[in-house]
């Protein structure tokens, strides 16, 4: 009988426990709550970084354009005391590649188009040197190639110099305003010869006296170029 009680025992039920149960952790909780604030941190460097991103990206992209814009001014500036500004401007835009051209360096730069011009004239001249209307102009050109060689060469200086001074000034403008000379010559010559190559030459002719007439202009001009810079003229 005492054994069948024994057994009865672990048949009953502890009531106490079950009134009042013990309280279990919120562990579910916590960890959902976890999880929020970790997705809301992913979230808040993901937005930062995109941020920093269009930031960074958008100076990249306004830099180019605020160096370009120096350029183009000071270009548009030098090439105003020309006849042919819209021209000056475009060539010597095309060959630069300076961020921030001086005033030097972009006469340099005509020069080196007036240049370019005039030796592909003279390369033309000679394919035709058979026209006898033509033989005289082949002299003159390279005679006025050799003008603006010449006013290129004077402005080779050591690095840190200034490469015009007020003698060279005076110089180079001789020498490109007898390039112009040379071009207006052989056209005189052809005309006065009565060839029929005229107005074929002078419509090849027309962007070399245009690019001399603009380094002339600069050159002629260049002091008061220079004082728009606030720069001196040694």
């Amino acid at each position: 009988m005492e054994s069948i009680n024994h057994l009865k025992g672990y048949g009953k039920v502890n009531l106490e426990t079950l009134e009042n149960p013990k309280p279990q952790k919120p562990i579910s909780s916590a960890l959902a709550i976890f999880a929020v604030i970790c997705l809301t941190l992913v979230i808040t460097l993901a937005i930062a970084a995109l941020i920093h991103e269009s930031i960074t990206e958008s100076s990249d992209e306004s830099q180019p354009q605020s160096v370009s814009n120096s350029a183009e001014s000071t270009i548009k500036t030098v090439c105003n005391v020309t006849r042919y500004p819209d021209s000056c401007f475009t060539s010597i835009s095309a060959l630069n590649r300076s961020p921030n051209p001086d005033p030097e360096a972009i006469f340099k730069l005509s020069l080196e188009i007036s240049a370019a011009e005039l030796s592909r004239l003279l390369a033309l001249f000679k394919t035709v040197n058979s026209d006898p209307a033509t033989q005289d102009c082949v002299s003159q050109l390279e005679e006025a190639i050799s003008r603006v060689n010449d006013s290129a060469s004077a402005m080779r200086v050591d690095p840190g110099e200034k490469a015009l001074t007020e003698d060279k000034v005076k110089d180079i403008q001789t020498w490109i305003s007898s390039a112009v000379t040379d071009q207006e010559t052989c056209l005189d010559g052809l005309e006065e010869m009565g060839s029929t190559a005229v107005e074929a030459v002078k419509s090849e002719m027309n962007k070399s006296k245009v690019y001399s007439s603009n380094s002339l202009a600069i050159v002629a001009n260049f002091k008061g170029i220079l004082d728009k810079f606030n720069i001196p003229l040694h």
